[in-house]
């Protein structure tokens, strides 16, 4: 099990492309700027968004299934912690290192035989939204850290009471397939537009 870092950094550099096409034409009363800086990207920082009249700026993290190419998910991951070096990591979704105000995410990426990106869809989902509408389920991140050390060698999907899996959602463990052994929770992406905490860009 390796971590292709270095690979997913390219296909992210080429999606990029794309991902700013999109964004010049449909974000019409907002300025994009991409982050370059690495310092600023794992503080959960891709884009700034800037309102043209207000000026606020909204801070945005991509998040692309990279992983499945050519095909469309109904659903998508938020990841509650990972293994570094055989020490639990939190993960994106409740780390408070991360400044991000809304997720990206990135589904149904397709490509030429070239392996150009042509189209793909993109959610916005409200960070903040989503943590307190999870809250309000019960699915708070002590809750499912709970749940997460009782679980130390389980692999798989995992149904929680709090959530239909078939509409809504469930814990995945990926303990024996990935390097990082993350742990993630998996929602619907319909369920959550349906919910108020996202909305479908393209």
């Amino acid at each position: 099990m390796k971590s292709n870092f270095k690979a997913d950094l390219a296909k992210e550099k080429r999606l990029a492309t794309l991902l700013d096409y999109y964004y010049q034409k449909r974000l019409r009363f907002y300025d994009f700027e991409r982050i370059q800086s690495l310092k600023q990207q794992l503080k959960g920082i891709d884009l700034v968004l800037k309102n043209k009249t207000s000026l606020k700026p909204f801070f945005v993290d991509e998040k692309a299934q990279l992983d499945y190419v050519n095909e469309s998910l109904p659903t998508f991951a938020f990841e509650l912690c990972y293994l570094k070096n055989s020490v639990e990591k939190p993960g994106w979704l409740f780390d408070d290192t991360k400044q991000t105000h809304f997720y990206a995410l990135i589904t149904s990426i397709f490509s030429d035989e070239d392996g150009v990106y042509t189209s793909c869809n993109i959610t916005f989902v409200n960070r903040r939204k989503l943590i307190l509408f999870l809250a309000e389920r019960g699915l708070t991140q002590v809750f499912l850290k709970e749940i997460i050390s009782c679980k130390k060698d389980f692999h798989g999907k995992l149904v929680l009471e709090n959530l239909n899996p078939k509409t809504e959602g469930y814990l995945f463990f990926s303990r024996k397939n990935k390097a990082e052994s993350p742990v993630n929770l998996i929602l619907k992406l319909d369920f959550m537009i349906r919910t108020g905490v996202a909305k479908k860009f393209v």
